[in-house]
């Protein structure tokens, strides 16, 4: 069967903004600034970490210290989450039902790598995923659809028969830009704060292999 199912991470596979938020909180506090979390709300979650830093700290954060910056705020949010690792609730068992009729199955993720690296290791995803791509893999973040083109090209599965499950706006827009069907997870925002889906769900616990093969 060749059709593919692709899943956003954060917020798709874990529910990790809460913990992203403490790490944004420590980091920007060591900077005397303070956001507020309907801020974090707006400006934080599922934008990319070049926007975030750049828009909290009033100026073009880039090139290497958009590196450094970033590395510090991840390894924060590493230290605090690695206690905490845990899917969305049905996620494995959704998963273990797509592999068992044959479909393909990857994540791509604005993340970078070591959080990727995390969370499928405590989680022992990598088996099941034929496509892994994080932040370093790519040259432009979503909305772009550069993630979603090179997960289809890799599962060798054509875009308008991979499904894709995204909770932002960008990653949203990414996956339809990328002709591809989406499922809009409710883990973070809700259906008036996503362009329209083809699908919602809060968790993965009655979704059917139906539902999503008729996509």
């Amino acid at each position: 069967m060749n059709q593919a199912v692709i899943f956003d991470m954060d917020g798709v596979i874990c529910h990790t903004n809460p913990y992203h938020s403490k790490a944004f909180r420590i980091f920007f506090e060591k900077r005397n600034v303070y956001p507020t979390e309907e801020e974090f709300a707006q400006h934080m979650y599922g934008k990319n970490n070049s926007y975030i830093l750049s828009h909290f700290l009033g100026r073009k954060i880039e090139g290497r210290e958009l590196l450094e910056l970033e590395d510090e705020k991840e390894g924060l949010f590493r230290e605090i989450y690695q206690h905490h690792v845990d899917p969305i609730p049905g996620f494995l068992e959704f998963l273990t039902m797509l592999k068992s009729n044959n479909l393909k199955t990857g994540v791509a993720t604005s993340a970078p790598l070591l959080n990727l690296e995390l969370i499928a290791g405590k989680l022992n995803l990598y088996p099941h995923f034929e496509s892994t791509f994080a932040s370093e893999h790519v040259n432009k973040h979503k909305p772009d659809p550069e993630v979603y083109l090179k997960s289809a090209s890799k599962l060798e599965v054509a875009p308008d028969r991979c499904v894709v499950f995204e909770d932002s706006f960008s990653g949203v827009m990414a996956a339809k830009n990328a002709g591809m069907k989406v499922v809009g997870v409710l883990s973070s925002h809700g259906k008036e704060d996503l362009p329209t889906c083809d699908l919602y769900i809060e968790d993965y616990s009655k979704l059917s292999f139906e539902a999503i093969h008729s996509l």
